[in-house]
């Protein structure tokens, strides 16, 4: 029986309860602190075994060097999804002793009293973005998205050998949420404090100790929290229990473990409820918890609802919460949106995993012709130039106000979707347009830009060597954030940053967050694609063919106008290629213009 029991244990207070609970004679015996122990080792007994020698990412040099070899899987690309995984390495909190793993040489333990005001252990997980804040909303949104992507590209992971990294770095997130949620209606949406944390800039040895920690209950519900904590919970239950799309690309990667997939299962069931039926009614979370609104306070909860009640009807094999997902969406009023897909704005993600649950025969109901229609229009308007975003003179898709502070997040996701999407669009003419388009997004990222840039660290010697990161820069001074040190002490390799602005200028000035900041849920659609490409492509990553240098040759002058820096809002300054390309153009112009002239005056001459 105590084998039985015991792999569904997620914490001491189930096992306690669970113990008082039993009449079995033996069951009684064990003290309740002994199932505790148990209940610690059995998570990492389940846990693959990570590799021996560790990955380690090569120096940005290797980017530059094209592949001795071809084949699948390239590998210039399986270097890519490595790089990818390793900076959530870099972004853990917690705990991060030999038995953690830890590849980073140059992260420490840190914030080990997170959860103390609490009187829980709140320790773990991983800091959002460039500061030391913890925020369950945008965390739920990446593991939702790198799961559902180790679901459709599974294989890319297993072929480049990273699916135990995956296992690894997605239970360091999964873990810690199951913390956050230590009962039904209670979830904890942020620990830090975001004045404080946002005027520390230093290494994680020394994070300032008043770290408050921030939930949502039934008296003070948010509901898109606890809903987007749901479809984590049920999108990787999914993936954890093996569950891929019928008919679709491949299957998941090989970290199967049934009894994991049922304690995010449990956890899914519960945050839905909460989302669902609070007693307090449903509310955006930021008006329960307003220290969230500055930096993830949302616009609403109907995606989030909806997308919540469709992973757990993929998860559960459930046709009611199928029909709770449809009541949704058309509640919500969903259908026909051309909003951006990312952290706050699910809707075109549920869009495509409608088609996809529709094209799997899986009986929960669902027309694929009427999906594929939603699908293409929205996919058609974007491809076809006629949705609210617009492509930018080198070629980004680019959305006003959502791209502003990251650039390459809403083109990512964009190109993920359209990948994903195309395996089962309705013609094959559409399947080649999306692909097409998808390829142009993620080359884009990857240096066939104006700046030569691939905006991934580390990945080549022509990649940001700026990241905002306060644990990657090595310095201290906040007030002289871009000199102090002149250089970044340490390589944040993997790191997806913010990307350039609207005129594809890219200044990688470290202070420059919109620009040069890094997030979780920056890498999270790149490592779907790059999955996606380790186990289709044989080619190499665009990147292999920028050489060192290629970035200087083109680098703008002046500073950037945006969020963080307006000392170049007086005027828009041109790259230097671009200043010398206007300088000639000016001359022949002129030149001409002083030709003409002369003739003019010599026909009068003559004339006269």
């Amino acid at each position: 029986m105590i084998d039985v029991i015991l792999p569904k244990m997620g914490n001491l207070n189930e096992l306690c309860l669970l113990l008082n609970a039993t009449t079995t004679p033996l069951q009684c015996t064990l003290p309740c602190t002994m199932l505790f122990l148990f209940s610690l080792i059995l998570p990492v007994l389940s846990q693959i075994a990570l590799p021996n020698p560790p990955f380690l990412p090569p120096n940005a040099s290797s980017g530059a060097q094209t592949s001795s070899t071809s084949g699948i899987p390239n590998p210039q690309w399986n270097t890519l999804l490595g790089n990818l995984i390793y900076f959530y390495d870099a972004q853990r909190s917690g705990n991060l002793s030999a038995t953690a793993n830890n590849r980073v040489p140059w992260r420490n333990s840190s914030a080990l009293d997170d959860g103390k005001d609490a009187g829980l252990d709140l320790s773990g997980g991983y800091y959002d973005a460039g500061d030391y804040i913890k925020a369950t909303f945008p965390l739920s949104f990446t593991l939702m998205s790198i799961c559902w992507g180790a679901i459709d590209y599974g294989q890319g992971y297993d072929l480049s050998n990273q699916t135990a990294y995956l296992d690894s770095m997605l239970r360091w997130g999964l873990d810690w949420m199951i913390k956050a949620h230590p009962s039904p209606s209670t979830l904890y949406v942020l620990v830090g404090n975001t004045d404080v944390d946002n005027a520390y800039w230093g290494g994680d040895q020394n994070i300032p100790t008043h770290r408050p920690s921030y939930s949502i209950d039934d008296t003070k519900p948010g509901t898109e929290a606890a809903a987007g904590a749901s479809a984590a919970f049920s999108a990787c239950s999914a993936l954890y229990s093996n569950r891929g799309f019928n008919g679709s690309y491949s299957t998941p990667a090989s970290l199967h473990d049934d009894t994991y997939a049922q304690t995010l299962l449990t956890h899914a069931q519960q945050l839905y409820t909460f989302a669902a039926n609070s007693t307090g009614g449903q509310k955006t979370y930021q008006s329960s918890v307003p220290a969230v609104g500055d930096a993830y306070g949302s616009s609403g909860f109907g995606d989030e609802l909806t997308i919540a009640a469709l992973f757990l009807a993929w998860a559960n094999s459930s046709s009611t919460y199928y029909q709770q997902a449809e009541q949704y969406f058309q509640q919500y009023k969903l259908t026909k949106q051309d909003d951006v897909f990312n952290w706050d704005s699910k809707t075109p993600g549920i869009y495509v995993l409608f088609a996809q649950i529709a094209q799997s025969s899986s009986g929960l109901g669902g027309d694929l012709s009427t999906w594929q229609a939603e699908c293409e229009r929205y996919f058609d308007a974007i491809v076809n130039n006629d949705s609210g975003a617009f492509l930018t003179t080198d070629g980004l898709l680019y959305y006003n106000g959502d791209s502003d502070e990251a650039s390459l997040n809403p083109a990512l996701n964009a190109a993920m979707l359209l990948s994903r999407y195309a395996q089962i669009a309705s013609t094959a003419d559409k399947k080649a347009s999306y692909t097409k388009f998808a390829q142009s997004q993620l080359d884009y990222v990857l240096g066939k830009n104006s700046m030569s840039v691939p905006y991934v660290v580390g990945s080549n010697p022509n990649s940001p060597s700026n990241p905002h990161s306060a644990m990657a820069s090595g310095g201290d001074d906040v007030g002289n954030i871009n000199t102090s040190p002149p250089q970044e002490a340490y390589v944040l390799y993997g790191a997806v940053v913010g990307g350039p602005d609207k005129h594809g200028r890219f200044f990688d000035i470290r202070s420059d967050w919109p620009e040069t900041e890094v997030a979780l849920d920056y890498n999270a659609p790149l490592l779907t694609l790059a999955a996606m490409h380790v186990m289709n492509d044989t080619n190499d990553p665009f990147f292999t063919s920028l050489r060192a240098g290629a970035y200087d040759k083109v680098k703008p002058s002046g500073q950037p106008c945006d969020a963080a820096i307006s000392d170049g809002c007086s005027g828009h300054k041109l790259s230097k290629a671009a200043i010398i390309a206007l300088a000639v153009v000016l001359t022949v112009v002129g030149l001409l213009i002083l030709g003409l002239l002369a003739w003019y005056l010599r026909i009068r001459l003559t004339r006269k």
